[in-house]
């Protein structure tokens, strides 16, 4: 018997009839309803005429989680007094609830984009709903886009609405070519927001750490609730470990109960919790509970403020799940649910200060998540590039690179991009394509181990991947009921697909739950592989990792890293599970990183030549090699002298004044006088040091090499500019008293002439090279400076004065004429004169 009067009250009834007349006239619809109002029962089942005996139609439900698919399908069934598996059923991946009347099915997106890529025209579906498609998963993305492009291409009478309970309609309009938006108004109570952050200052969250400070807060907010409200009470939290400490906190509350929810719940502790409780309760829940599910009896939220979202580092090639500050929209969706059946009131664990800097929405995935089972959709879909695609962001190209790059490594796209067969066989699998490879090449004696790392292993299972297999497999938990359900759906879908010719591993050589686990780890992420090298672990990606305290793995020489994050301030990674395996399994998993090949390079102030055979990063053998390769050893040596600089050449102390003199005549005549600074050298070494460095091998060989005769090579010899450069830059010049004095051209702004005061007597002006006055350091007759000048006929009229009567007493044997400009100019003293 359908209960019209829970139909009656639900508020998108109001909405029905516009929406229909939206299908009608354009074929698609943005359903905009809040949290409650029956967008995700009511709707499904008018559309399928199951209520008031409009034209029958099969509608497909998709839901991002598998818990609200199958929590729709029973709240349908139940409203139409039927049982699931009847008019209305679910199908989730390892399960599936439908009859032969079924009208209504309620999917994940991720069994809808299976169905899709096996039969695009979805010929049995009348209607598609996209359900809480403001979540942005990245599923539900890709089903959006592929739906419209069936529409567009095969079905044009295809039905499609998008369903969103946050104000992103606009962009999905415009995403289903402008398609009506419909808004239905809620009939939510009112709910009153307390903003009660922690007395003291926590430390920011990073990858899945999560401050204990924080939790014991929130679990003391709970209480608090408890004690100030009444009503159950919903809490939310990140994740299944903080769910998990944050129950423990609280203990025994007498009659209250404490339920927990999260994917991985079990079905009974999911279903106690949809539906009205006998005692009161507290829901510690993920945001699974955000939307697609009504808890009964919640009157208070606490929401602790922290959500998780995917991340990749494309640089380390990891993956993982991170801990962010949640959207305002999805506090909107957390705090409404206090008032879906009553006033409530939602206890918002942070300062009201930050509300301004929160996120507007979540990050969608397809800009943060490693986007590889993405790109193996699309390429079979037939556009590898998603550039044909209904997307509402593109997918970043970096990110599409990288993951092109991993297809192409698993054999599933060509150089082109383009799906192969085996491409084809993965995408089949319903795993990401790097568990897919490690399936196809191990079969079904890899089936439990693939099916281990499909989902996050708890963490009371440990870090060794085949222990964690151990405990699933005796286990009674949810975690393990729902392996055994995949294990068994992964064994029938290998029956169904044929195994490649060019598989990596003899199945029959999996013997032994470790064997297993490191063969399926190593084949899933060959660039993980590891070999133990001073402490840590370093990956053939060139990452380090690190075993936390106690680790079984600790000491075994090569182990394979299923899953690692990053640590607060830490460079390596930290590995979070794990197996052992040997370098033979390392070389096979990763054979297309192995490579010989001969290293030459400048290290420890030499060129060091070694042939090397690697894994990736890892180095397995080294050995001298026959001969160097001598354009590697001309690489390493410019390498040292970047390093080290030119000083490696022989430097006579002619060769050190050429390169002054070169600068100095650069510096004020410019070309096409040559640049001698250390870049200029570098960037026309070959101009001008070979054919020395051609000949060289190792340092000692660059310090034969004259750096004078080698520099000279690029005075400008072709244009005959570089017959000037003598006079231009003389290395000495002639004074008044005939000797050729050296002049200095260490600071090539201005060069210095070091002489003797007597033998510039009768010099009317400084000297000039290249149009530059030379500074004058005038010297007493013991070779000290007396002044220093420019300006010679200055100095003689203004402070030769004062230096004649400091120094005449001195040196009585010497020369000191009162008009030093008329005088004539000595190398000797007086006696000498005379004589």
């Amino acid at each position: 018997m359908i209960r019209y009067d829970a139909l009656d009250a639900l508020p998108v009834r109001s909405a029905l009839p516009a929406l229909t007349d939206a299908l009608d006239g354009h074929g698609a619809a943005v359903l905009g309803a809040p949290p409650g109002t029956g967008k995700t029962t009511l709707v499904p089942l008018a559309l399928a005429g199951l209520l008031d005996g409009g034209p029958g139609r099969r509608v497909v439900v998709a839901e991002p989680r598998r818990i609200a698919a199958r929590a729709a399908a029973r709240r349908m069934a139940w409203l139409l007094g039927e049982k699931p598996g009847q008019s209305v059923g679910f199908t989730v991946r390892g399960e599936r609830v439908v009859g032969r009347h079924t009208r209504v099915e309620v999917v994940t997106t991720g069994v809808l984009l299976q169905r899709l890529q096996r039969d695009q025209e979805l010929a049995d579906v009348d209607v598609v709903l996209l359900d809480e498609c403001h979540e942005r998963h990245l599923d539900a993305d890709t089903v959006a886009a592929f739906l419209w492009d069936v529409r567009e291409a095969l079905r044009p009478e295809l039905k499609l609405v998008a369903a969103s309970a946050t104000t992103d309609w606009a962009q999905w309009a415009r995403l289903l070519g402008g398609a009506p938006v419909v808004e239905a108004q809620g009939a939510a109570h009112a709910v009153g927001i307390v903003y009660a952050p922690p007395a003291r200052a926590v430390r920011p969250s990073h990858g899945m750490w999560v401050d204990p400070a924080l939790l014991a807060h929130v679990a003391s907010v709970v209480r608090r609730a408890l004690a100030e409200r009444e009503g159950d009470v919903l809490c939310f939290l990140p994740g299944v470990g903080e769910i998990a400490r944050v129950a423990g906190l609280l203990g025994d509350l007498g009659d209250v109960d404490v339920l927990q929810v999260h994917g991985r719940a079990p079905a009974a502790v999911q279903d106690a919790v949809l539906a009205p409780g006998v005692r009161r309760r507290v829901v510690l829940a993920t945001s699974v509970a955000e939307s697609s599910l009504t808890v009964p009896g919640v009157r208070v939220v606490v929401d602790s403020g922290l959500a998780r979202e995917p991340r990749v580092d494309h640089a380390r090639g990891m993956s993982a799940l991170a801990t962010v500050r949640a959207s305002h929209a999805a506090g909107r969706q957390r705090a409404g649910r206090a008032g879906r059946e009553a006033p409530g009131v939602v206890y918002r664990c942070w300062p009201q200060a930050e509300e301004g800097r929160l996120p507007r929405f979540p990050s969608p995935e397809i800009k943060v998540a490693d986007l590889t089972a993405f790109a193996l959709q699309v390429a079979c879909w037939g556009d590898p590039d998603a550039s044909g695609l209904a997307l509402l962001d593109p997918p970043p190209a970096g990110a599409m690179a990288a993951a092109r790059d991993t297809l192409a490594a698993l054999g599933a796209v060509d150089s082109a991009g383009r799906v192969t067969e085996r491409g084809r066989t993965l995408a089949r699998l319903g795993v990401h394509p790097r568990l897919g490879r490690a399936l196809l090449d191990t079969s079904a004696a890899g089936a439990e181990v693939v099916a281990l790392l499909s989902e996050e292993v708890p963490r009371e299972y440990g870090e060794d991947l085949a222990g964690a297999l151990r405990a699933a497999r005796r286990g009674g938990d949810a975690y393990s009921a729902r392996w055994r359900a995949e294990v068994r759906r992964l064994r029938a879908v290998l029956g169904e697909v044929s195994r490649p010719a060019d598989v990596t591993v003899d199945a029959g050589a999996l013997t032994g739950d470790d064997r297993a686990a490191g063969v399926v780890a190593s084949l899933a992420f060959p660039e993980r592989v590891a070999k133990l090298e001073g402490g840590s672990y370093l990956m053939a990606s060139g990452t380090r990792a690190e075993l936390p305290d106690g680790s079984p793995l600790h000491g075994a020489p090569w182990i394979a890293v299923a899953v690692a994050d990053r640590p607060l301030g830490k460079g390596h990674a930290r590995l979070r599970l794990g197996a052992v395996i040997d370098e033979d399994v390392a070389r096979s998993a990763a054979g297309s990183l192995l490579e010989e090949r001969q290293e030459v390079h400048w290290s420890g102030g030499d060129v060091v030549a070694r042939r090397v055979e690697r894994l990736g990063a890892i180095e397995l053998a080294v050995r001298p090699p026959a001969e160097a390769d001598p354009g590697a050893v001309r690489r390493a040596l410019l390498e040292g002298l970047r390093q080290e600089g030119f000083g490696l050449l022989r430097w006579s102390p002619e060769a050190v004044v050429l390169r002054q003199r070169m600068a100095f005549v650069r510096l004020h005549l410019g070309e096409p006088w040559p640049e001698v600074s250390d870049e200029a050298l570098h960037a026309r070494v070959d101009q001008w040091l070979e054919p020395e460095l051609s000949r060289a091998r190792r340092r000692a060989d660059l310090a034969r090499i004259d750096a004078g005769q080698a520099l000279a090579r690029l005075l400008p010899w072709a244009s005959g500019e570089a017959a000037r450069f003598d006079e231009l830059a003389p290395e000495r010049i002639t004074v008044p008293s005939g000797s050729r004095i050296r002049v200095d051209y260490a600071d090539p702004e201005r060069p210095v002439l070091a002489v003797k005061l007597q033998e510039m007597f009768g010099a009317q002006r400084s000297p000039t090279l290249a149009g530059v006055p030379v500074l004058v350091h005038l010297l007493s007759p013991a070779g000290r400076p007396a002044a220093v000048t420019a300006d010679l006929a200055s100095f003689w009229r203004d402070g030769y004065k004062g230096v004649r009567a400091e120094l005449r007493g001195r040196y009585p044997k010497h020369p000191w004429p009162e008009d030093p400009a008329g005088a004539e100019p000595t190398r000797h003293t007086n006696a000498r004169l005379r004589r």
